[in-house]
């Protein structure tokens, strides 16, 4: 198995999303952050909901991809505020992000 550790990010998107997919409202996404264009960043997209995913859905999210959390990882959260261009009142926002690592005959 690869020993390679790479990084998950999860966000919710306020306004929707358009990639991969357009979404109506907001949605979870998860993105496997690796180098080279963000736009070729494996990418996983809940159903549109503002509910945070749980751990199951983000492992099965993950192994979807070809990826699992590393070793002794865990979900690290933070808050930030969307930016002051959004076209709603500026609000919280959370993003989580976690090492992890390919499974055999993953992705990376």
């Amino acid at each position: 198995m690869s020993r390679q550790v790479l990084r998950a990010q999860i966000t919710v998107r306020c306004c929707g999303t358009t990639v991969p997919e357009r979404t109506a409202g907001p949605c979870w996404q998860l993105f496997i952050v690796m180098t080279g264009l963000v736009s070729d960043w494996p990418t996983f997209t809940w159903p549109t909901s503002p509910q945070a995913p749980t751990v199951e859905e983000r492992a099965a999210a993950l192994a979807s991809l070809g990826f699992a959390l590393a070793e002794d990882a865990e979900w690290e959260w933070c808050e930030s505020t969307t930016p002051e261009y959004h076209p709603h009142p500026v609000q919280v926002e959370l993003m989580a992000a976690a090492q992890i690592r390919p499974l055999n005959g993953g992705a990376a």
